[in-house]
């Protein structure tokens, strides 16, 4: 961190060395409080990985962390998206449109951006409302959904005016950025396309380990990101495992073993192979919790309720309600393909139970 006056204390940048700057960029109305933006200088001038929350007070925040690090919006060059979610690909368009630099994304996370950008809102609001009571919500939870789908005029949804990228990052290869070794790392989960990109060069303070991970959602010092079901209307349903993918994943992070991780929400921190086992084991002994709580059948939804969350059930807001419902759905996934879980044939709403060994 720079010094206790000046733009660069108000913006809060951070300088990581290297030719590597982050910028944390406010996230309205919401507890992470903000993404940390991460700045990386090339030969052909400076590319950004992810963007923040499309809002005036963080499209300010990231102007002003861009001229605390010596440069401007307009002579960006690039931007590498982690992963589709609004708070990491928001401002996309904005840059684009300030700089004319490209957008990159994992092909899977462009796929959401454009199947988003298809549909109409009142059209995502029908799906999720169907969603919802299929996984057993009350009638009274989903009422709003259907309601503003029927309408058609239902307020607009983040990321539906998110800018399409126009160049795909390929897992495996060193992304072409001159004067450095950047590779992606398809590490899916969150969503289904969400990349972490390896920075191939030794530490600049000499840290050992394999240079330098920036992380994205995948891997942060202090929480688990949210595992739920990919939405997507076109899927079989039942196809998809995100929390097998997540757990897959994880433990390629753990085996790169960098010297210094650089997510995009809280803070730098080393060690990731140890990270990754406390992840790993905060996963297990969920499933296995879950597991037990399901010796009498239960919907998502009421398994959501009954999941320890940050907050008793009663506090969470609407919309965060159906965010852990997605991610019971998830868990349940995974417990259903290991075969310690099971559908209860008839059942409708569906609900599921510890399978009979």
């Amino acid at each position: 961190m720079t010094g206790p006056t000046g733009t660069a204390r108000a913006t809060r940048v951070t300088d990581h060395g290297g030719g590597v700057h982050s910028i944390r960029v406010p996230i309205p109305d919401n507890p992470l409080g903000f993404t940390l933006v991460h700045l990386l200088d090339t030969d052909a001038g400076p590319v950004l990985i992810d963007t923040g929350w499309d809002d005036p007070a963080s499209w300010t925040a990231l102007t002003e962390g861009l001229s605390a690090c010596g440069t401007t919006v307009t002579d960006l060059t690039g931007v590498l998206v982690t992963h589709h979610h609004p708070d990491h690909h928001g401002l996309s368009a904005k840059v684009r449109e300030a700089s004319g630099a490209w957008i990159a994304m994992h092909e899977a996370d462009a796929a959401v951006v454009r199947r988003t950008r298809e549909n109409p809102p009142a059209r995502w609001y029908a799906y999720m409302g169907a969603k919802l009571l299929a996984a057993g919500a009350p009638e009274e939870h989903v009422a709003p959904l259907l309601a503003a789908a029927e309408t058609g005029r239902p307020r607009r949804l983040p990321g539906l005016d998110a800018a399409l990228p126009d160049r795909t990052i390929t897992p495996g290869d060193l992304l072409g950025l001159p004067g450095r070794r950047l590779r992606a790392i398809w590490t899916p989960g969150h969503t289904p396309g969400h990349v972490c990109l390896h920075l191939e060069e030794a530490h600049p303070s000499g840290l050992a380990g394999n240079g330098r991970l920036f992380s994205g959602d995948h891997v942060l010092p202090g929480i688990s990101p949210h595992i739920g079901l990919y939405e997507d209307p076109s899927a079989e349903e039942g196809s998809a495992d995100p929390l097998g993918d997540y757990l897959d994943s994880l433990e390629r992070v753990g085996r790169l073993a960098p010297a210094e991780v650089l997510p995009a929400h809280q803070h730098a921190f080393t060690d990731a192979p140890a990270r990754v086992r406390e992840l790993l084991v905060h996963h297990e002994e969920r499933l296995s919790d879950l597991h037990g709580l399901l010796s009498a059948p239960l919907t998502p939804w009421q398994l959501a309720e009954r999941m320890e969350w940050n907050r008793p059930w009663a506090d969470i807001p609407y919309g965060s309600r159906n965010i852990a419902v997605s991610e019971a759905e998830a868990h349940l996934r995974r417990l259903v393909k290991l075969g310690r879980v099971e559908t209860v044939a008839g059942s409708d709403p569906v609900t599921y139970a510890a399978a009979v060994r």
